[in-house]
C-alpha cells in the first residue's frame, strides 16, 4: 500500500517535495484552521489540472470562514477531525479519505486536491478535476447525413455521459480501471448487465488486467495490446467516435471500452459484418441501406482484386476477355515500356504516397494535393507513355472502392492484401490470385474477436437465426426483433412480435 501518512504535517509535505522534486507545477497552499487553537493545514494540487474556482470557493474559503470563532467543530483530539471537516466545512462534490502516500500521489496526478491537517493520520482527497477540454463536436471520421451530430472528445467523464444520455437504464454498468504503470490511464468498461454474455465480459476484464506497459496514450494502443491476433492486418475491434454507435452496440450485448485522452471508443466483439455497418444504415430507409451494403461488399472485392486481375489478364490470360477489348488493350499499351505488373505497382505506390501526403497535411491543402496530384500525375504518366489509360481507370476504381468502406482499419488491411495479391498475380496469374484468396479466406476464418469468430455470420454462426438480415442486407426495423446471435446475449429479444 505504500508509505503511510504521518501525523506531522511538515513531514508529509517534505515527502511530497521529494517525490515531486523539480516539478514546479505542484502547488502547496498552507492555511490555519481555528481561531483560538489554530491548527495548520495544507492543500496540495497540480496547477493546470484542477478547477481553481471550485477549490477556492468551496474548500479554502469555507475552511477559513467556518473555523473562525467556533473551535468546537474544528479540533478536538478526541473527535474525528477529518470527518468533521468533510461534513461541515468542505462543499466540493466528492471527498474521500486516503491512508497512504501512493493514493495521494495518484490522486494529485489525476487532478485531485489533497488536504493535509496537522496531527491527522489520514488525508482528504477533494474532487477538483478541471483541466481544459475540447467541446463536444461533430465526429470528423464518421460523418452522416441524418443522425446525431455529437462526438466523443478526450475527456473520459464527458464520453461516459454522452453514452449514459442514450441509455437511461440502471442495467448499464460502468466499471473503471487504470492501465499503464506510469501513465495510469483511466479505462471504462460499459455494458448492459442483463444482456451481455458473461464469458465475453470476463475475457475483456481479464485482458485489461493482464496489460503490463509503461503507458497507454490512446485507445489504439490498448486495442493492439488486447486483441486476439496482433499480426493480422485486419482489426478485431470496432472503433468509433459516435456515442450513438456505442449505445446501439451495448444494446446488442457488446462491450464498449472507453479510454481517457482518446476520442475513439472500442467495441467488442467485432466481426466482418459489424465492420461493414455504418450508423447511417439505421437512420436511412431500409431499401437504401440494403443497396449501400451490397455496394460495400462489391467495394471489398474491387479494392482487393482489381489491380491483380488487370495484371493476370493482361500478362497471362488475354484470351479471357473479348477480342475487341483485347485489341483496344493492346493498342493502349503499345508505347508502355513496362510490363503490366511494374505498371500496376508503380501507380499503386504513387497513389499510396499521395494518400499519405494528403493525410499528413492538415486542412484544405491536404485534399487539394490529393486531387490535383492524382489528376496531374495520371495525365502526365499517360502522355509520357509510362502507363496505359486503362491502368489509370483501374487505380481510380480501386481507390474509390476503398473509400466506400465504413471502417478505415478494414480498408487499410485490404490495401496490404492488395499488394500481396498483385505479387501473386505477377508470378502465377489467375492461379496466384486463387491461391491468395484461399490463404486470405483461411486467415479470416481463423480470426477471432474475444472468442467470437471474426467471419460470423458468414462463417455459419447466426445464419439460421437470421443475422444476415442485418449484415448482408438491412431488413426493416420491424423484422429485427432479435439481437445478433454472435454476441450470445442473455436477453435475445429486443422487440415484441408484430
Amino acid at each position: 500500500m505504500g508509505d503511510s501518512i504521518s501525523k506531522n504535517l511538515n513531514q508529509n509535505v517534505e515527502t511530497l517535495n521529494s517525490i515531486f522534486k523539480d516539478c514546479d507545477d505542484v502547488n502547496y497552499r498552507f492555511i490555519e484552521i481555528g481561531d483560538n487553537n489554530k491548527t495548520e493545514a495544507c492543500l496540495v494540487f497540480l496547477d493546470g489540472l484542477i478547477d481553481k474556482h471550485l477549490i477556492s470557493e468551496y474548500a479554502i474559503q469555507l475552511l477559513l470562514t467556518n473555523s473562525k470563532g467556533d473551535d468546537s467543530s474544528i479540533i478536538s483530539l478526541k473527535s474525528n477531525l477529518l470527518d468533521t471537516l468533510a461534513k461541515e466545512s468542505i462543499a466540493v462534490p466528492g471527498v474521500e479519505e486516503a491512508e497512504s502516500m501512493d493514493e495521494i500521489v495518484d490522486a494529485i496526478l489525476s487532478g485531485e486536491t489533497i488536504l493535509f491537517v496537522d496531527k491527522a493520520s489520514k488525508a482528504l482527497i477533494l474532487s477538483s478535476r478541471g483541466w481544459p477540454t475540447r467541446g463536444v463536436a461533430e465526429p470528423e471520421t464518421e460523418t452522416v447525413i441524418r443522425g446525431p451530430r455529437d462526438g466523443f472528445g478526450e475527456t473520459l467523464k464527458i464520453n461516459m455521459t454522452l453514452v449514459r444520455r442514450r441509455i437511461r437504464d440502471p442495467g448499464l454498468k460502468i466499471k473503471t480501471t487504470k492501465v499503464g504503470r506510469r501513465s495510469k490511464t483511466e479505462v471504462a468498461v460499459m455494458y448492459m448487465e442483463d444482456i451481455v454474455n458473461d464469458k465475453i465480459l470476463k475475457e475483456v476484464n481479464k485482458r485489461l488486467d493482464e496489460v503490463d506497459i509503461d503507458s497507454v496514450l490512446d485507445s489504439a494502443m490498448l486495442e493492439h495490446l488486447i486483441e486476439d491476433n496482433y499480426i493480422s492486418a485486419f482489426p478485431q475491434m470496432d472503433s468509433t467516435e459516435r456515442p450513438d454507435s456505442v449505445a446501439a452496440s451495448i444494446y446488442e450485448g457488446r462491450v464498449a471500452i472507453l479510454v481517457d485522452n482518446s476520442p475513439f471508443a472500442l467495441i467488442v466483439p467485432s466481426t466482418v459484418g459489424t465492420l461493414l455497418q455504418s450508423p447511417e444504415d439505421y437512420y436511412s430507409r431500409w431499401t437504401i441501406s440494403t443497396v449501400v451494403r451490397l455496394l460495400r461488399i462489391i467495394g471489398i472485392f474491387l479494392s482487393a482484386l482489381a489491380p491483380a486481375l488487370y495484371i493476370a489478364i493482361t500478362s497471362f490470360h488475354p484470351g479471357l476477355i473479348p477480342t475487341r477489348l483485347t485489341y483496344f488493350l493492346g493498342a493502349s499499351r503499345i508505347n508502355v515500356p513496362f510490363p503490366a505488373a511494374v505498371e500496376a505497382f508503380l501507380m499503386e505506390i504513387t497513389i499510396e504516397l499521395l494518400r499519405e501526403s494528403g493525410t499528413r497535411i492538415a486542412g484544405p491543402i491536404g485534399s487539394t494535393i490529393g486531387i490535383v496530384g492524382g489528376l496531374i500525375i495520371g495525365q502526365a504518366a499517360v502522355e509520357a507513355g509510362i502507363v496505359s489509360p486503362l491502368m489509370i481507370i483501374i487505380v481510380a476504381i480501386t481507390t474509390i472502392s476503398g473509400f466506400a468502406l465504413p471502417s478505415y482499419e478494414l480498408a487499410s488491411g485490404l490495401r496490404v492484401w492488395r499488394f500481396i495479391l498483385m505479387g501473386l498475380a505477377s508470378v502465377l496469374g489467375l492461379y496466384g490470385i486463387m491461391l491468395g484468396i484461399v490463404v486470405l479466406s483461411t486467415h479470416v476464418a481463423r480470426l477471432e474477436s474475444f472468442g467470437i469468430p471474426f467471419a460470423s455470420p458468414y462463417s455459419g454462426l447466426g445464419l439460421q437465426e437470421g443475422d444476415l438480415k442485418d449484415t448482408l442486407v438491412k431488413a426493416p426495423i420491424q423484422k429485427l426483433q432479435l439481437r445478433p446471435v454472435f454476441t450470445f446475449p442473455k436477453n435475445k429479444r429486443r422487440m415484441r412480435k408484430r
